[in-house]
């Protein structure tokens, strides 16, 4: 057995002093994973901890007869500890008078469609709702699933697919962060990723809702997925 396997051994079995090695020892490891998260709200060493929290738990549950190398156990642990924190807190905050607004933005979508045979658009939706474009792009944002990445659109096509990813839990199933890439965008390049990939629509139908052409929402589709790549690479 290793000298760190030894370690890992005399930390499971209640070594404080093993503890505080192991965790010395692999605190550039933990950084790794807490610099993914930079950006998300929380502060770094708010962060930094509940790596520490995971790595803790993957020290715990090792098996020290598996074959596998330790970090690649616990970066899927630290990176679970963060993600879950990120998950509640994002939900308590959804939770409140976003919740409230979007449930009123749902129903108001509803209506119009029942009014006026199609969906309305982007300037009819604001109208009626007294909310600028800007805020009902943000609600959007802040009610859409867990599961957009992976949500066709109208075309058959995910956001996931189009940025290039083979390794979502690694990048870009981290919600929050891909959430902050699109509020970055400009207005109408970010309505065409809320319509295309969370909303699953067509570009003709993202077109009819924007009050532009096909052709004009296929430049922004082009324009604003380049933009992301570019964000999420950063």
């Amino acid at each position: 057995m290793s000298e760190f396997f030894a370690l890992l051994e005399r930390a499971q079995q209640g070594d404080d002093a093993a503890y505080e090695t192991v965790l010395e020892e692999n605190e550039g490891l933990i950084w790794s994973v807490v610099r993914r998260y930079g950006g998300c709200g929380v502060e770094m060493d708010d962060l930094y901890q509940l790596g520490c929290i995971g790595f803790i738990k993957a020290v715990k549950h090792f098996d020290l007869t598996y074959g596998t190398q330790f970090s690649t156990y616990a970066v899927p642990k630290i990176a679970g500890e963060i993600r879950r924190y990120l998950r509640d807190d994002q939900a308590v905050k959804v939770g409140r008078t976003t919740k409230e607004k979007g449930q009123a933005l749902r129903k108001l979508r509803e209506r119009l469609r029942g009014t006026l045979g199609r969906e309305a658009r982007l300037s009819e939706l604001a109208e009626a709702s007294g909310m600028t474009a800007e805020e009902i792009a943000v609600i959007d944002l802040a009610m859409a699933a867990p599961e957009s990445l992976q949500q066709e659109n109208g075309d058959g096509l995910t956001l996931e697919s189009m940025l290039g990813t083979d390794a979502p839990e690694e990048s870009l199933v981290e919600k929050i962060a891909l959430r902050e890439a699109v509020e970055s965008l400009p207005e109408r390049e970010k309505w065409t990723v809320l319509l295309r990939f969370f909303k699953g629509l067509t570009q003709e139908q993202t077109a009819r809702i924007i009050g532009v052409s096909q052709v004009q929402v296929s430049r922004l589709e082009r324009r604003s997925l380049e933009k992301l790549r570019q964000l999420l690479q950063e």
